[in-house]
């Protein structure tokens, strides 16, 4: 028998940045394939085609076609944060791109694996302003991918929630991305969810790290070298809009019509997914 094929698909979060191993990183992802494994009669072939700062069009334009030419088995697609860090942000894009991308895989024949994100402005601890408007696209994100999830029967995490998102021992320390023992967590809870349907027949992944965490004095070091060059590209290409959002933030607030802005995100969303449900129909024309 062929061996078990598992193509990632993903940014920074699933290409495992806080998880180092020598001079790479690893990743839940790669802590999974163990499990995908029920011995040594079976192997698994995985492939990491996640790349750090990609966005759902990078996902489907590049990534994609890629997997597919892999013939996977077992896929995921893990993604969203960063479309939601960009001016450029647009939930219809989003839905339209992660509809075509799952559904090419399911067409494929392989099993999908999503999962939804924390939000950002949150992890980072930003103040309320700053933060709202980022919870807000957040939110959209995972409502989409949510929605989508069930539409293509993918297995899907809910890794938006959770006492593991307060326990700072499963962070790294630039606050966004997992330290090992998150990246294990999410190695576990996928793993948890593929058992059920008799996919990941495997060992459990371990939930112990196998090194130590990194000191402090590494990780302030990792953060003023590394670590600078992604807070600068984000702000660069973020903070002009995120000023603006939270402008807007201001403004509702002063009025007591913040509402309106939840509302209207919830509307962007629904409008989103009719749109998909539209395009199906073969008379849609």
């Amino acid at each position: 028998m062929r061996p078990l094929r598992f193509v990632a698909l993903g940014d920074s979060l699933t290409e495992g940045v806080g998880d180092p191993v020598g001079e790479a990183w690893r990743g839940w992802a790669a802590l999974l394939v163990d499990g995908l494994s029920d011995g040594p009669d079976t192997s698994v072939e995985f492939t990491n085609l996640a790349v750090s700062g990609a966005q759902t069009r990078d996902v489907l334009e590049r990534q994609t076609p890629a997997a597919l030419d892999l013939g996977p088995d077992v896929v995921s697609v893990v993604i969203g944060v960063n479309d939601t860090l960009r001016c450029t942000f647009d939930i219809h894009a989003v839905a339209a791109r992660l509809d075509q991308a799952y559904a090419a895989f399911r067409a494929q024949g392989a099993v999908l694996l999503t999962a939804c994100l924390p939000d950002p402005g949150a992890m980072l601890g930003l103040p309320g302003v700053l933060a709202r408007p980022l919870a807000r696209r957040q939110r959209a994100v995972n409502t989409v991918v949510h929605a989508l999830s069930e539409r293509h029967g993918a297995v899907h995490l809910h890794a938006a929630e959770g006492a593991w998102l307060t326990d700072r021992a499963m962070w790294s320390a630039d606050r966004l991305h997992p330290g090992e023992r998150g990246h294990r967590q999410l190695a576990l809870r996928f793993h948890a969810l593929l058992e059920q349907e008799g996919i990941a027949t495997g060992d459990t992944p371990s939930a112990e790290p196998e090194f130590p965490a990194p000191t402090r004095s590494a990780s302030l070091w990792w953060l003023a070298t590394a670590g600078t060059g992604w807070v600068a590209r984000r702000c660069t290409d973020l903070l002009p809009q995120l000023l603006t959002l939270a402008a807007a933030e201001v403004r509702h607030r002063a009025r007591g019509t913040s509402a309106r802005l939840d509302l209207s995100a919830s509307h962007a969303v629904a409008s989103a997914l009719a749109a998909l449900s539209v395009a199906e129909q073969p008379d849609a024309a």
